[in-house]
C-alpha cells in the first residue's frame, strides 16, 4: 500500500481521492486524522503532496512508482490537470560524463545522462577524471540544468550518510533526551569515512530499527561506489525522489470541490477562493463555518459572495493577463484596461507599445495599435482582434487554453498550444497542432485533454467560417 503525506489547500479533497484509491495516510495534519477518523501510523512517507508556490496545483515528491500513481489518478480524475514531471531524480546519483567549463560562470558542465548539470566552481577541483560521481541537489528543482554536487550522501528514511563529520540530528526534534539519545547512537554507528544525519522521523523508532538501516545504507553505499568502477558514464547509480508539479485549473478545481463535498460542507469555488487568498479567503472559512452549523446554503452562498465582490475587478479597471505555458513558464502579457463586465464576459483593451510582427496573422505590429480580447469565463478559448491607430481591422487570433479564470488582480490560463487565426480576407487557418502533440508525448498535457480541445478547435473554427460570432 502506497504511503501519502497531504499538506495545504487541496489537502482534504485529494486525502479523500487517495483514500478511495488504496492510498494509506501517514502524518496526517489534525483536521485530517478529525475528518476522516484517521491513526497516525509509525511510518515514512512513499510520497509527498503539498501547495505549489503560487497555489494553481500541487507539488509532488516521493518515489517513481507512487509519484506516477498520483499523477495517474489526477490526470484520470481531472479533465484539465496539467503535469509538469522533472525527469532528474532528486537526491539520485550518477555516474556523470565531463563536458567542459562554463566561461562565464566557472562550473563543471557534467552530462548524467537525462540532462547535463553543473557542478558549482568551489568543487572544481575534486573532478579530476573524464568521468565522475555526481549527486543531484535539491536547489533549483525542476530547473532545465540541475545542480550537481561532488560530496555524496546516501538519505534514508530515518537517516542520512553524510561525508565524515560529527553526529547531526534534524532541528525539529527538539526533545532534549531524544536528541542525547540520537546523538550517541549515531557516534557509536557511523561507518567508515561516513557520519550520520538523524531525519525527524528517527525520534520515534527503535534502536533496532536505526541499527539495521545505517547497515543497510553503508552497504548500498560500498555498492554504488563498486558499481561506479565499471559503469559507462552517462548512468544512474542509485535512484532518488521524483518530483512533479501538478497545475490544477478551472475543471480540476470544481472537481476538487465536489469531491471535497462527500467529506464537509463546500461552497462552489472553494478551491478557487482559497487560491485567491488574504480575505476572500478567510471569508469563505467563515461562510463554510455556517454551513457546518446548518445555515441554508443558498443565504450563505449570497452573502458570501456579496461580500467579497469588492476585491475583483470591475469595468475601467486594469488586470494583468496572465498566459502560463505547459511546461510551467509564465508570461505576462501586459496590464488592459477592462472596457465592459458582467459578471461572466469580459472585453479588455491593450495598447499595442511595441513594434513586430502578430503571431501566425503574419502582419505587422504598430505602436498605437488596439487589441481588443473578449472571453467568457469558464471558456476554453477567447479571441483576440486587431485594429490600426486608425481603427481599420488587422485580424483575429483565437487562443485555446484552460478554462478563463478571473482572480483579483489578473485572468489567468494555461495556454495549449493550439490556435486559429483569421485575416481580413475571410481566411481561417488551424496552427500550432504539433505543438499540442509534442507536449502530450512530454506527459504535461494528457490524451483526454488534446482530445477535448481539439473538439472544442473544431467547433470553433466551423463558426468562424460560417461568419457567427464567437
Amino acid at each position: 500500500m502506497v504511503k501519502a503525506k497531504v499538506r495545504g489547500i487541496y489537502s482534504t479533497a485529494l486525502t479523500k481521492l487517495l483514500l478511495d484509491n488504496g492510498f494509506e495516510m501517514v502524518a496526517p495534519s489534525v483536521a485530517s486524522k478529525e475528518r476522516f477518523q484517521l491513526d497516525e501510523p509509525d511510518a515514512s512517507p512513499d510520497i509527498s503532496i503539498e501547495d505549489s508556490h503560487d497555489r494553481h496545483g500541487v507539488h509532488i515528491s516521493g518515489s517513481r512508482e507512487a509519484a506516477d500513481k498520483v499523477k495517474d489518478i489526477l490526470q484520470t480524475t481531472l479533465d484539465d490537470a496539467i503535469v509538469r514531471k522533472w525527469p532528474i531524480s532528486v537526491d539520485g546519483i550518477y555516474k556523470g560524463l565531463l563536458r567542459g567549463v562554463d566561461i562565464t560562470t566557472h562550473s563543471v558542465l557534467i552530462d548524467i545522462g537525462e540532462t547535463i548539470g553543473r557542478v558549482s566552481e568551489d568543487e572544481r577541483e575534486r573532478i579530476k577524471t573524464r568521468d565522475t560521481v555526481v549527486q543531484v541537489k535539491r536547489r533549483r528543482i525542476g530547473a532545465k540544468e540541475p545542480l550537481l554536487t561532488t560530496k555524496i550522501t546516501i538519505p534514508g528514511k530515518y537517516a542520512v550518510l553524510v561525508p565524515k563529520n560529527k553526529t547531526r540530528i534534524s532541528l525539529k526534534i527538539i526533545d532534549p533526551i531524544v536528541r542525547a539519545r540520537l546523538y550517541t547512537l549515531g557516534e557509536k554507528l557511523s561507518p567508515l569515512n561516513w557520519s550520520i544525519m538523524w531525519r525527524t522521523a528517527a525520534a520515534t523508532q527503535s534502536q533496532e530499527l536505526l541499527e539495521e538501516e545505517v547497515k543497510t545504507l553503508f552497504r548500498e553505499s560500498e555498492d554504488i561506489f563498486q558499481k561506479a568502477k565499471t559503469a559507462e558514464a552517462p548512468t544512474m547509480l542509485r535512484e532518488g525522489s521524483y518530483v512533479m508539479d501538478i497545475e490544477l485549473p478551472a475543471i480540476s478545481k470544481e472537481r476538487l470541490d465536489e469531491i471535497r463535498g462527500t467529506v464537509l460542507p463546500t461552497l462552489p469555488g472553494h478551491h478557487y477562493y482559497k487560491v485567491c487568498g488574504g480575505r476572500i479567503a478567510a471569508v469563505l472559512d467563515m461562510a463554510e463555518n455556517l454551513l457546518t452549523k446548518g445555515k441554508p446554503r443558498d443565504k450563505v452562498e449570497s452573502d458570501f459572495k456579496q461580500e467579497v465582490a469588492a476585491e475583483y475587478p470591475s469595468t475601467g479597471a486594469a488586470i494583468d493577463i496572465e498566459h502560463v505555458k505547459a511546461s510551467g513558464l509564465v508570461f505576462y502579457l501586459g496590464r488592459a484596461c477592462i472596457e465592459s463586465f458582467n459578471g461572466s464576459c469580459i472585453r479588455l483593451e491593450r495598447i499595442i507599445a511595441k513594434e513586430g510582427i502578430y503571431d501566425a496573422l503574419g502582419i505587422k505590429k504598430q505602436i498605437g495599435d488596439t487589441a481588443v480580447t473578449e472571453a467568457k469565463l469558464g471558456e476554453w478559448h477567447f479571441q483576440t482582434r486587431y485594429y490600426s491607430k486608425e481603427g481599420a481591422y488587422k485580424g483575429c487570433y483565437v487562443n485555446f487554453n484552460t478554462p478563463l479564470e478571473l482572480y483579483p488582480h489578473a485572468l489567468r490560463y494555461v495556454d495549449l498550444e493550439v490556435d486559429i487565426y483569421s485575416l481580413q480576407d475571410g481566411t481561417v487557418n488551424v496552427v500550432d497542432e504539433e505543438k499540442l502533440d509534442k507536449e502530450v508525448k512530454k506527459g504535461r498535457i494528457s490524451a483526454k485533454l488534446a482530445r477535448i480541445i481539439m473538439q472544442k478547435v473544431s467547433e470553433v473554427k466551423k463558426q468562424l467560417i460560417s461568419g457567427k460570432s464567437l
